[in-house]
């Protein structure tokens, strides 16, 4: 059991080559944050920023692949532990820069202790 809250950033394959895939991807972030949200800690979930994406191609505003990496980077900073859902250019990326800040990893949702 855990004694207190931890801010949990998701990482986990996102982009794909079809849209049903890329949103699959986002089912299952959501599907972890929701089982980390039910332990009593609080998600970060960046894949959430795929409606983002497509709105900002409605609009017409120009968002590139590192422009999302800068704004995970700022949660990830602030999140106390890191769920690591499985490979991809982006999570790889996240894991490593969770690990050089010391941040508590974890593999599966199953390993996140429950809050008091």
């Amino acid at each position: 059991m855990a004694k207190k809250s931890l801010k949990i950033y998701i990482a986990g394959p996102y982009t794909d080559k079809t849209e049903e895939k890329k949103l699959k991807n986002v089912k299952i972030a959501i599907d972890a944050a929701v089982k980390i949200y039910k332990k009593g800690h609080f998600p970060y979930i960046p894949h959430l920023t795929h409606f983002v994406d497509k709105r900002v191609k409605k609009i017409g505003v120009r968002m590139r692949w590192k422009d999302y990496m800068k704004w995970h980077d700022a949660w990830l900073t602030i999140c106390n532990a890191f769920l690591y859902l499985g490979s991809s250019k982006g999570a790889d990326r996240e894991l490593k820069k969770a690990k050089k800040l010391g941040k508590k990893i974890f593999y599966l949702t199953d390993e996140i202790p429950v809050v008091k």
